[in-house]
Order: C-alpha cells, then structure tokens, then sequence
C-alpha cells in the first residue's frame, strides 16, 4: 500500500469516527446562517450604478474591501471574505470572484455582510459578505473591453467576457467564457554607473509584452436531491505568453551593441472538482474531491550583435513544467443547541515534473551548458486533520476555535534529492463583538502553514537580468502566528469605516540564501515579523449636498523585520508592501443614465534583495484615471476611461556588487521608461 492510499484509509476511517463522536440532535437540525448582527444590501441600493453582475454589486458595499483566496495547501479551510449561499467554492483555480462576475443582477437577491466568527465555516476572519442568489431562468450577459495605447503596444482587442446561468430541470448551472489578455510596454534610457557614479555606459530600450488566457469555466449544482445537494466545478484554460525588449548600448570603452531579448510561454491548465454533501446521523457531511493540473512550456533567449566585426554573443534557457494536485476532503458540521462542532480531514498529493536546459552561442549554434540541478521531480503528499468550533457567548459575542495539524512527506528525485517528513500544528480562535447597532469588532489568533513553491528546488536562470539561483532541495513550509483585529463602523449616514491592524511572525520564511561559497537559492531563514495597518472608508456626499456623491479611501501601512542572511543585519522582507494608498471618487446623479469618477493609487516595495544586489522595481509614482460611462446605450452599459493621467512610469534602480553584497559595488543601475496614456472602452450587454 503506497503513502497516498494509507493517508486515504486514515481519512475514510476518520470520517466513520465521526459518527461516535457526534452524540445526538435531531437529524433536521437549522445550519443556516445565523440573523443576528447582518448588514443587509438589496439590489434597489445598488440602482443609482446601474450593476450588470453580482461583483459589480459588491464592489459598492461601503466600505468592503474584497481579499482574493489565499493560496492555501491543498484546499484547507477557507480564506478570503467572500461566500455565495453561505457556502465556498470547492474549487482553487475558478475562484468565487471569476464566479460572481458572471451571476447577473436578476439572480442576486441580497448581500450579507457578516462577521466570519458568527458562520459556520471555519477559516474565515473579519468582515464576510454572504451573496445570496437565485437561478431560476435563464440569463446571460457579455463584455469587450478592447485597449489602445500610443506606444509600443498594439491594440488589444481580445479581451471578453461572454457567461450564461439558470436551471434546468433539478440542475442550477453558471457557464463562462472569457480570455484574459492583456498588453504592456515602454521605453526609455537607463544609465550604468561605476562605483564612484561616473557613468559608464548608455542605454536606450523598448519593450512590450502580451499574453493571451482563453477559459472555459462552468459550475452545476444539483437540487432537489432530498436534504443532499451535490456541486460540480470545471475549467480549462489556454496559455499564451510573449515578451519582446530590444535596445542599444554604447559606453566610453565599450563596443556599441544591439541586444535583443525574446521571451515566450505557452501551454494549459485544467480544474476539476465535485462535492457532495448530505445528512449522516445527527449531522451533514460533505465529500470533496479536486483534480487539476497544468503544463508549460517557457523559453528565454538573449542575442547581442556587436558593431566591430566580432561574433554575436548569447544565451537560451528553456523549461518545461507539469504540475499536478489531487484532494480528498471531507467536512462533518453537528449543530448543537449552544453551538456548532466541525471537523475536517484532508489528503493530498502534489507532484512537479520539471525539465531544464542552458544554451550559450558558439560558432553561430546554441551549444548545451551543464548545469547542476536544472531537472527534477518534486513531490509531496500530505494529511491534515482539524476539528473545529463556534458558538454566541451572549452580549453580542461569539467565538470560533479550530485546532489540529497535519503530517507532510516531502520528496526530490534529482538534483541532489532528498526525502523529509514534517509535522505541523495547525489552528486558529476568533471572537467577535457586536459593540452596538453598526459596530462590528473582531479578534483572531491564527497558526498558518504555508505552501512552498516546489520550482525553487530547482536551480534557474534569469537571462534579461543575469542572475541565476542554485538547486536548494532543503527547503521547509513556512509556518505563520497571525494576531489581527478589525473594527467595521457606520457614522450615521456619511461614513462607513473599517479599521484593520495585524501582528504576523513568520518562521522558516523563504528569501534568498547563501548557496555554497558564491552560489545563491530560494532558501529558509528563521524568522521575521510583519505588522501594520490598514484604514478605509466610504464617504456619502448626499448628507453635504452632493447628490449621487462617494467617496472611497484606503490606506495601507505595513513594515517587516528580518536578519540579511549574508550580512546579518535586519531588514525589511525582500520585495515586500510597505505602503500603498487608493482614492476612488464616483458620481452618479439620481435619475440619470450618465455617471463618472476618477481613481487614482499609490504603492510602494521594499528593495529585492539577493547576494549579489538589491533594487527596487516599480511602476508609478501615482496611477489615476478618469472614466465617463453611460448605462443605456441601446441597452448596454459603455464606459470611456483614461488610464495613466499623470503618468507612471517604469523604473527600476538596482546596485550589483563584483561578488557578493559585502563586496565592493560593479555597477548602479537607473533605468526610467515611458509607459504613456492608457485608453479603455468597456461595453456591457445582457440576454
């Protein structure tokens, strides 16, 4: 018997304890969401905007920020604040965010926005909205949002959206089609500086880039089954990628030379995943399954042709990936009177099969290069188990408390191989607060084990920046204590407000290491901190005169502590958010089809930092817009925007060293590209 189908027994046998351990309450017990403490959004609130999907709806809900899913191990518990009919997605790659874009107003009966404490989904922290839908007729709707910029880019005109949803019989469907596209570009100089900031070399270089992800998404789910109800969720989609910079360099005592830089990607992902959940004794029990995969191919090459009569120099790098994930999970919920029990078993099977080669020109060929470590298998198989619960504590509160931990066998063949077992605790307490009538208050203390990306075992090359990681095989998850508090408050009928401050220490976090005597990898250090706050607002401009008036304010702060591996002394985390500020201003007249608004944001990184360099990479300083759109242009809705107003441009400044970071400096570099204005046309329809 292999590993997997052990860990397979272990689940089946778990979820027949189940029933020993659940005691007795009647079979019809209510887990419904819960009425106390909702904020309640019909869609008559949201008919000045003239919505056309359900996450056009919530994007409106004063003050509601949405968090994407995290990326969790496995499935796990849920992440984000999203849910629709009280339930997550049993799915990882169609995400309940895709899903919402493609359920019509008509189907959307109501937003609940809740504090997760108060569910019956374990996970989930602060502020959720619960999106309640119907789909009891057909619908449909379609988008085109073409793009034109006046540099370096072609129009992009393949950006789509067109999705269908009802019923059918006892089967309620959501089906999607869509590409995500996208085309970017600049150019500019970029100036090299010796040591002592003499400049040494010129640059002039222009980029762009484009890719192409045609999906096919569906999700059914089965009704009228009894107390059952079965769902099943599918996608595949098609991957395209190119990227083109060519340039010319020139220097005091350098040769001028044309460098061209070709990068291109392509291949496929798919998702399948079903659950199926139903009364077992005094409880309901659902069974989940989950499959997906996804195959790449990436390929990178660097040509330069000197003006002297001299052979053209360059490099290939080329890889090939295929990944895989296989989950089984089951989830048993038992109501009692003062509370609800759940508790969750979980195995899974990851697997990465990677395949790598390095070329470097000789005599007008590619020649292969050994490289140690560019070609392995990656595997890990994993169980967990988690038992949670949840119950009201009088006085307007309530806690919800999961504990359990799961068992890991992580593997490499190849690349200096090796085979390790972990054991992690795993868990979280939540309380939340109902300080008065729109006052929400909550706490939660979190221990999160996170998910390695099984391509930095692997050595690599980076050709555009000249940089290269070593094979590291010893890498271990990063685990996570999470202590956050968020206070939701509404000031009358002005200001909505949402204030969030957090504390995370992050043990074997995964940076950049020191790799033999020069080499360097994606490897553990032992610890950092992070920590910050997070503020928004929405602000009513009707009560101050403005009729149709809003406006929405984020503010991020948010610093991190760790010790350089090379130079020990303390940093900020490598390439991490520090600051980032969003303004949205929105007019919508009362009885008008016309609407308009401008957005405008700001973010700010901290410097990358390897061995050898460290820089900062970024697009700004300031991104805004200004958009005009009317609502019934023979019955769609068409909005104008101008991007980049006050225009962002791409810059990068980065200072590599002759050897490693404490050794004297090779060479800055400054670089400042034109990105120009971005123009947009976004058109809306239903059927």
């Amino acid at each position: 018997m292999s590993f997997f189908q052990g860990r397979m027994t272990v689940l089946m046998c778990f979820s027949l304890m189940l029933l020993v351990l659940s005691g007795s309450v009647p079979a019809d017990s209510d887990l419904a969401l819960p009425d106390n403490g909702k904020r309640v959004y019909t869609p008559e609130d949201f008919q000045r905007y003239a919505p056309r999907t359900a996450l056009d709806m919530l994007e409106q809900v004063p003050s509601f920020l949405i968090r994407q899913q995290v990326q969790e191990r496995g499935l796990g518990q849920a992440t984000g604040n999203v849910l629709i009919n009280g339930q997550r997605m049993s799915g990882k790659s169609n995400e309940v965010i895709s899903e919402l874009g493609r359920i019509p107003v008509s189907n959307v009966i109501r937003i609940e926005i809740v504090d997760a404490s108060t569910l019956d989904v374990p996970g989930l922290s602060g502020l959720v909205a619960n999106v309640v839908i119907s789909a009891e007729r057909i619908s449909g709707r379609y988008a085109w949002r073409p793009e034109f910029r006046p540099y370096n880019t072609q129009p992009r005109l393949s950006n789509f959206e067109v999705s269908a949803s009802g019923q059918t019989g006892r089967v309620e469907y959501s089906l999607g089609l869509d590409n995500l596209s996208g085309h970017g570009g600049a150019d500019g100089p970029t100036l090299i500086f010796d040591g002592q900031g003499d400049v040494i070399e010129r640059r002039e270089e222009q980029w762009n880039s484009r890719f192409n992800q045609p999906r096919l998404s569906g999700r059914f789910k089965i009704n009228d089954l009894g107390d059952s109800v079965a769902n099943i969720n599918l996608l595949y989609r098609r991957i395209r990628e190119r990227f083109e910079e060519d340039g010319t360099r020139s220097g005091p005592s350098l040769v001028d030379r044309e460098r061209q830089v070709r990068l291109s990607g392509q291949g496929y992902n798919y998702e399948l995943g079903a659950d199926y959940e139903f009364g077992w004794g005094p409880g309901r029990l659902k069974l989940i399954g989950l499959t997906r995969g996804q195959t790449f191919d990436f390929s990178n090459r660097l040509l330069t042709d000197y003006a002297e009569d001299r052979p053209d120099s360059g490099s290939r790098f080329d890889r090939r990936n295929e990944e895989t994930e296989h989950i089984v999970r089951s989830e048993y919920r038992l109501a009692r009177e003062t509370g609800e029990w759940q508790f969750s078993g979980e195995t899974v099977l990851n697997r990465l099969e990677s395949d790598a080669s390095l070329f470097q020109l000789a005599d007008g060929q590619f020649q292969p290069v050994p490289l140690p470590g560019l070609s392995a298998v990656v595997e890990e198989e994993r169980v967990e188990l988690m038992a949670g619960y949840n119950r009201p504590l009088g006085e307007g509160w309530a806690v919800q408390a999961t504990a359990g931990g799961e068992y890991s066998r992580l593997e490499q063949v190849g690349a200096g191989g090796m085979t390790r077992h972990f054991h992690r605790p795993k868990g979280s307490l939540a309380l939340a607060w109902k300080a008065g009538s729109e006052t929400d208050v909550s706490f939660r203390l979190q221990r999160r084990v996170g998910q390695l990306n099984f391509g930095d075992f692997l050595a690599s090359v980076d050709l555009f920046d000249d940089v290269q990681d070593a094979a590291n095989p010893d890498l271990r998850p990063p685990q996570t204590w999470e202590l956050e508090t968020e206070l939701s408050t509404e000031a009358g009928e002005v200001v909505t407000t949402t204030l969030r401050a957090f504390v995370h220490r992050i043990d074997d976090i995964v940076d950049i290491i020191p790799i033999g005597e020069s080499g360097e990898s994606p490897g553990n250090i032992d610890r950092a901190w992070r920590y910050g706050a997070e503020w928004s607002n929405t602000i009513r401009l009707e009560t101050l005169g403005w009729e149709g008036g809003r406006i929405d304010t984020r503010l991020l702060w948010q610093d991190s502590r760790v010790e350089d591996p090379l130079t020990g002394e303390t940093r900020a985390i490598s390439n991490s958010l520090q600051n980032q500020a969003t303004l949205g201003f929105r007019s919508d007249p009362p009885g008008s089809d016309w609407g308009w608004g401008i957005d405008a944001s700001y973010a700010y990184q901290s410097r990358n930092v390897r061995l050898t360099e460290q820089g900062r990479m970024w697009e700004g300083p300031v991104w805004a817009s200004l958009y005009l759109e009317h609502r019934d242009v023979l019955g769609h809705t068409v909005r104008a925007t101008v991007g980049n107003l006050l225009g962002a441009r791409s810059m990068w400044n980065r200072t590599v060293h002759e050897g490693r970071r404490t050794e004297p400096i090779a060479f800055i570099e400054e670089r400042d590209r034109r990105i120009g204005p971005i123009f947009t046309i976004a058109i809306q329809g239903e059927f």
